[in-house]
């Protein structure tokens, strides 16, 4: 498996597309955690504009049925931009593989329509709670030549028994750096032909990662950025990201 560096100069060359699973019901943390707040705005809403950053030919944002104010959120940004596709999962408590397969359904609908079967080479998919992602990262992500390039972090602790955040913040800058409790995941950009080839295979949770691993390791890039560690899943997390300036304290 490659490690890629992060490099302001790299950037995205092909056509892509990109699909966030925005669907969770966020049954642990309380609270819709796309409508938790960053930088004064819905936190779904940052993570479109980092897609629409990327300049994908289209965005696909899969979030639940029966939330009018994260359809209210997406549709806000979709009239100010024509790439986003706004797609309600009826079944969000299914797994995240139910969402990908969605998303992927969708973009297919989009190649049919255009009549162009090779317009999109690559697709970036995206969660929607790694709240210090940033566009640096997707571009790297987007310049790796494998058939597939994933992120890479570490690990949450339990805040209980974290004893030692402040040392290990210090420690998150190396874009090389692998330890040895690395999960490899979202965001990720993936060959659009394979994903669709294996979208009937999508189940559960682990579809994807599952699918990823059976692939030779030369198939498979990594981009490191201990960063993306901190997702948001529980109270704990929640008002740990607060706590550093991730998110606004009215989230």
């Amino acid at each position: 498996m490659n490690s890629i560096v992060l490099e302001d100069n790299d950037r995205q060359e092909q056509n892509h597309a990109v699909i966030i699973l925005a669907s969770g019901l966020s049954q642990r943390l309380g609270q819709p955690k796309q409508l938790l707040i960053k930088n004064g705005e819905p936190l779904i809403n940052y993570m479109i504009r980092l897609a629409v950053s990327t300049n994908p030919q289209s965005i696909v944002v899969v979030i639940p049925d029966k939330h009018p104010a994260i359809a209210s959120a997406v549709t806000e940004l979709a009239i100010q931009y024509p790439a986003v596709q706004a797609v309600l999962n009826s079944k969000p408590d299914t797994g995240m593989a139910g969402s990908l397969y969605l998303g992927i359904e969708t973009i297919a609908s989009f190649e049919i329509a255009s009549l162009d079967a090779d317009s999109i080479e690559k697709v970036l998919i995206m969660g929607i709670d790694q709240v210090s992602l940033d566009e640096l990262h997707l571009t790297a992500l987007l310049a790796g030549d494998q058939t597939v390039v994933a992120s890479g972090y570490c690990s949450w602790q339990r805040l209980e028994k974290h004893q030692n955040l402040d040392e290990a913040e210090s420690n998150k800058n190396s874009a090389t750096r692998k330890p040895a409790n690395h999960i490899i995941g979202l965001p990720l950009a993936i060959n659009y032909k394979l994903l669709k080839q294996w979208q009937a295979m999508l189940v559960g949770d682990k579809g994807l990662r599952y699918l990823i691993r059976r692939l030779p390791a030369d198939q498979i890039g990594t981009v490191i950025n201990d960063n993306l560690t901190y997702d948001i899943d529980t109270p704990d997390q929640l008002i740990y990201a607060k706590q550093r300036g991730w998110l606004d304290e009215k989230s």
